[in-house]
């Protein structure tokens, strides 16, 4: 009896030590998963590619990126709030994520409790821009425009996200009329507003210069409080007569609530120093894109505001929740 006992005994030694082993694994010790909520090809699936690389070469671990478009960011983000907290399942995410709060019903997730902020990635101006055959060279044009045909359709990344609030806000604040059309995803709205199916469209810098400085399309203005490098010559909509109109796309990096602190702080390091890294920081410039540079508590207490910040903005808009 005395032997069988000890034998369980032995067994269940055993057995926690190799459980002890397991959960004291290094991090990380399997792949993984960049969720992105938006179509490929878009500047969040480009700054996630980025990470992706940077995060491999130096954790020694496969890193996929994963396109989960849809809902303005919604279905992504709702994976990895409901993934294990344990930094293996990632999500990187547009300005949507802070204003869909203020502007859906109900989330399949708390915002605020189910994600932990890692990362602020960069940091972009909108430029609101038209197809080549809308006839406006500026905003007092293109708002004459709207008048006139009844209405100027525009396209977004997603309902809620901050290209489709840049639209509601500036209809709110000029009293013309805007047809939002919203896509899944960013590279969906830019190919029809260069086909012509949509009249304009807020795009993010890095991917409105190359077609604005190859003439596919027209920028009308940019939304930021100060002029876009990429794009010194165009005018903020502010300078056009909408004083205070300021809004911008900035791309956040977040492990699901409850991740370990230790773990967050090295994707943090990670992150700044891949966003940082000279060349791809020398080509977000170009484009008029600045690269994150938030240490973790920063960041945390960034996301924070900017979540209380967006409810006031759609309040302001009278935007009804959806």
């Amino acid at each position: 009896m005395k032997t069988r006992q000890f034998r369980r005994l032995a067994t269940g030694i055993a057995f926690a030590a190799v459980a002890g082993a397991s959960q004291a694994a290094p991090y990380p010790s399997q792949p993984i998963r960049l969720v992105v909520p938006f179509a490929a090809g878009g500047l969040t699936d480009v700054l996630a590619r980025q990470l992706s690389k940077t995060l491999q070469g130096a954790l020694k671990q496969p890193v996929v990126v994963d396109n989960k478009p849809g809902a303005g960011g919604i279905i992504g983000a709702e994976i990895v709030a409901k993934a294990r907290a344990d930094g293996y399942t990632l999500l990187v995410t547009t300005t949507a994520h802070v204003v869909n709060p203020a502007v859906a019903k109900s989330l399949p997730y708390n915002t605020e409790k189910d994600f932990a902020p890692i990362a602020k990635l960069a940091s972009t101006p909108t430029v609101l821009a038209v197809n080549p055959s809308v006839p406006a060279n500026n905003l007092k044009e293109l708002l004459a425009f709207a008048r006139q045909s009844g209405g100027v359709t525009y396209g977004s990344s997603g309902p809620g996200g901050i290209t489709h609030l840049s639209g509601e806000l500036l209809a709110a604040r000029t009293g013309a009329p805007f047809v939002h059309v919203p896509y899944k995803g960013t590279a969906l709205a830019v190919n029809d507003l260069l086909g012509g199916q949509i009249n304009a469209s807020f795009v993010d810098a890095l991917t409105a210069t190359k077609f604005v400085e190859s003439g596919k399309l027209r920028a009308i203005g940019v939304t930021t409080a100060s002029r876009s490098a990429a794009l010194p010559n165009v005018p903020t909509l502010a300078e056009q007569g909408v004083p205070g109109y300021d809004t911008e796309i900035w791309i956040g990096f977040y492990a699901p609530g409850g991740t370990p602190p230790e773990v967050l702080g090295r994707l943090n390091q990670l992150a700044v120093a891949s966003m940082t890294e000279p060349a791809f920081r020398a080509t977000l410039q170009q484009q008029g894109t600045t690269a994150g540079t938030m240490g973790l508590a920063e960041f945390q207490a960034y996301v924070a505001s900017e979540i209380a910040k967006w409810r006031i903005v759609v309040q302001t808009a009278h935007i009804q929740p959806q």
